[in-house]
């Protein structure tokens, strides 16, 4: 966010005398449901619609409160009419049956993944209407933050330390009550604030009726699901399907049932099957071809008494055919707790035969990364069998936990935790013409080429289920750090003789003609990458975005957008620009031209500070969120923990700013402390989170605050000090006093629109150029801003 929210002009209101005490726990409560609704609706959109679309919240909140501010100005002879405690409390109960309409609307439109005008349509509705209760908080903060200017810094502290407590409690909300359930804590909230703000009994007592309705709406939701998921993915969820359902921070997991089988889907989208059979019948049931025949099992094969560590195990497959292989020891490392502990651990135990309770299993609810960088251990294999589960927040499009999974550091830390004649078995879906199996076998090379290996032709075995004539083909990939042996090339062959389904695409000795042989043969990966089809160049940590593997001229010429089932992932950059499109359009109908209209001449090249510092802030706070989605292991908690950190540092900075700043001109000195620091960010905050990145998690958090507390808290002065400029009528030639010529409203309005457009251009530069070169953007917006800053006259506040 582009930091706290700021005050309309202080003489366009008046009031009657409010308590201290009202106004701080009224304005609280306010920023709570606000922030909550943000954080809830990403989960919510992550189900509902495709990954790409979660980000979307971010910038769906920074366009309502911009434009309430912006309203309520243009609104404010209307506004005179009602005292402040009369109007916040019509504005909360408003806002609270407004949110419980959002979450219909967001429940029941169906957005699919695809270009055309009903979609867009579609998509547009959905926006705006999500945009409508923080277009009402907006209103409500510009009102009183104006009126109440002599408690300015009471507020900022209510107002931020509200949302930092949203930050908190959206995790323990998702994971006990849900996601629509958690949206409609939000109204719960609202509620509470209309109460506090009633001016009078009869007026607490509405709003306490009120409370109680949604109190039992979400009782209710617990047990019998009135408000769940209708549309997901463009597509109707039919109840009858489901056994259970649970939601949490991470996701929504639900299990199907699908003939005599049971399926984990996650966020109606991946799904697992969950075993149902005991490792030591699983011939006598007829398991053992269905597994063995699968190209992970070729691990299995050439390491059946191994040790193995399994990234993302799920539902149990590649367990069972470890276990049932013969191995002493698998350890499973999934990150959902709900299909580790609640679905195999707890309500289908009995189901699975007590797979994940056995005394040969190991399973640690983590992200894989930090516990392999974390444990001692070396194993056998380390196996990822289509670990892709699409679950996203507002993090932002692609920001997926699984794509640190794919990365060279990735793989490379993954072949540093092997034994000497270990192997990894990376397995993904592949296509007519490939590119994810051939992706993964690039990040394998440049991984084997930074342990030293020159030339890895004779480190590699790729097979696949069935030749690739088609889409949605499964595909592993067997790489080592020594080269195959005679004996595993043998072992290997007389498993295809075996099974007919499996379809040998590259052998030491024998290559074939294909693109894996190819691009084996070139030995540089960027270099083949630059003359194929697809880019499928290798990704690192810094530029995670493994599933896509577009190119610029496919997205700009519509080509490959549907040619295989990884359309719904390559689309999501369309998404990102039709995205940018609506908000272009948004920012201008709702912020620029209301003003604009309204007569103001206000010279445009102080205000052009404002768009530096919003658009800085945005671009600094994604970059953020998607570097710490690997140091805190998933998405939710680098969003949670990142706006957390940010919003009450930069809280307390917009507080000592007014103490410490009290002349324009200084505010050079925090400008200058930012670009400096993130500077120095650029070059070592990525060395810095990966030494650290397996230690526990509570001592990951409070290294969190340590690198990002003191940033936020001077990223959180320059705004304020700018503002303050405006409102002591600084700008030559301009009375800002004028109700007709008011540049805070200006301000006001760039800062927002620099911060809604600024959302969706942070992951476009972070996917063509890298989350490095996202920050580099965010210090050269605020490099920007210091060298606009003399355009602010001297000003004493």
């Amino acid at each position: 966010m582009s930091g706290p929210i700021q005050a309309s002009t202080p003489h366009l209101f008046l009031s009657k005398e409010v308590s201290q005490r009202t106004l701080l726990a009224g304005l609280a409560l306010t920023s709570f449901a606000a922030l909550l609704l943000e954080l809830a609706l990403t989960r919510l959109f992550s189900v509902v619609l495709f990954y790409h679309f979660a980000f979307l919240a971010i910038s769906i909140a920074l366009l309502g409160l911009g434009a309430g501010g912006v309203f309520a100005y243009l609104l404010k002879r209307w506004v005179k009419r009602f005292d402040t405690r009369t109007l916040a409390m019509r504005i909360c109960m408003l806002n609270s049956v407004t949110v419980l309409i959002v979450l219909e609307i967001v429940l029941h439109v169906p957005v699919a993944l695809e270009v055309s005008w009903k979609n867009f349509m579609h998509l547009t509705a959905l926006y705006l209407a999500a945009a409508v209760p923080f277009f009402l908080t907006g209103v409500l903060f510009s009102v009183v933050f104006a009126r109440e200017t002599r408690r300015v810094s009471r507020l900022y502290g209510a107002d931020l330390g509200g949302g930092a407590l949203a930050c908190l409690a959206v995790v323990p909300l998702l994971n006990w009550i849900g996601g629509p359930n958690s949206i409609l804590f939000a109204s719960v909230a609202l509620t509470v604030a209309a109460a506090v703000w009633a001016p009078s009994h009869n007026a607490r007592r509405v709003a306490g009726a009120l409370l109680a309705a949604f109190l039992l709406l979400i009782a209710g939701n617990l047990s019998d699901k009135l408000i769940d998921v209708v549309y997901a993915k463009g597509l109707f969820r039919d109840p009858a399907w489901v056994e259970f359902a649970r939601w949490n921070a991470l996701s929504r997991v639900e299990v199907d049932r699908q003939g005599q089988a049971k399926v984990a889907v996650i966020d109606a989208d991946a799904s697992t099957y969950i075993m149902n059979v005991e490792p030591e019948q699983w011939r006598n049931a007829g398991w053992e071809r269905d597994l063995m025949s699968a190209p992970p099992a070729l691990a299995n094969v050439l390491r059946p008494h191994g040790e193995y560590a399994i990234i993302g195990p799920g539902g149990g497959v590649d367990v069972l055919r470890a276990v049932a292989n013969g191995s002493p020891s698998v350890t499973g490392i999934e990150i959902n707790p709900i299909i580790a502990n609640t679905i195999m651990r707890g309500r289908y135990a009995t189901y699975s035969k007590h797979l994940y309770q056995r005394p040969d299993v190991h399973i640690h609810v983590t992200d894989g990364r930090s516990y392999l960088r974390s444990t001692p251990q070396q194993f056998d294999v380390v196996q990822m069998t289509l670990v892709d589960t699409w679950a996203s927040t507002a993090a932002g499009a692609f920001a997926l936990s699984e794509n640190n999974l794919y990365t060279v550091e990735a793989f490379r830390e993954y072949l540093e935790h092997l034994k000497p004649e270990g192997m990894i078995a990376i397995t993904r879906w592949e296509f007519r013409e490939p590119r994810e199996a051939l992706r993964v076998v690039a990040v394998a090379m440049e991984a084997l080429h930074s342990l030293g290996v020159a030339d890895p032709a004779q480190n590699f075995i790729v097979a696949s289920q069935g030749p690739l004539n088609e889409d949605g083909i499964p595909v592993v990939v067997l790489a080592k750090k020594t080269p195959f042996t005679e004996e595993e090339e043998s072992a290997v062959q007389t498993h295809f003789d075996s099974y007919d389904e499996l379809n040998p695409l590259y052998l030491p000795s024998d290559p074939g003609n294909n693109p894996f042989a190819q691009l084996i043969a070139s030995n540089d990966p960027y270099r083949f990458a630059r003359n194929y089809a697809y880019n499928v160049a290798p990704v690192t940590d810094n530029t995670p975005f493994f599933f896509f593997t577009l190119k610029a001229a496919q997205i700009l010429g519509g080509r490959g957008m549907r040619n295989g089932i990884d359309w719904k992932v390559n689309l999501g950059v369309l998404v990102l620009l039709l995205v940018l499109a609506i908000s272009l359009v948004a920012v201008l109908a709702f912020l620029i031209l209301p003003l604009a209209i309204h007569g103001s001449r206000q010279s445009p090249i102080p205000l052009l500070y404002f768009v530096a510092v919003g658009l800085g802030y945005i671009l600094v706070e994604i970059a953020f969120i998607q570097r710490f989605v690997l140091f805190l292991g998933h998405p939710t908690y680098a969003l949670t923990v990142v706006i957390f950190l940010l919003m009450l540092s930069s809280g307390m900075g917009s507080l000592f700013s007014r103490r410490w700043l009290r002349r324009t001109e200084l505010a050079w000195m925090p400008l200058g402390v930012v670009i400096i620091a993130l500077v120095g960010d650029v070059f070592f905050l990525p060395h810095v989170l990966a030494a650290w990145v397996g230690l526990r998690l509570a001592f990951r958090l409070i290294i969190s605050g340590l690198l990002l507390a003191p940033l936020g808290f001077v990223m959180g002065m320059p705004f304020p000090t700018g503002l303050r400029a405006l409102s002591a009528k600084s700008i030559t030639g301009i009375s800002v006093g004028d109700d007709e010529n008011n540049a805070v409203e200006w301000a006001w309005a760039m800062n927002a629109a620099a911060s809604v457009l600024g959302s969706v251009l942070a992951m476009v530069i972070a996917i063509q150029f890298g989350l490095t070169a996202t920050l580099t953007c965010g210090a050269a917006a605020y490099l920007l801003a210091l060298l606009l800053l003399p355009t602010l006259h001297r000003v004493t506040a």
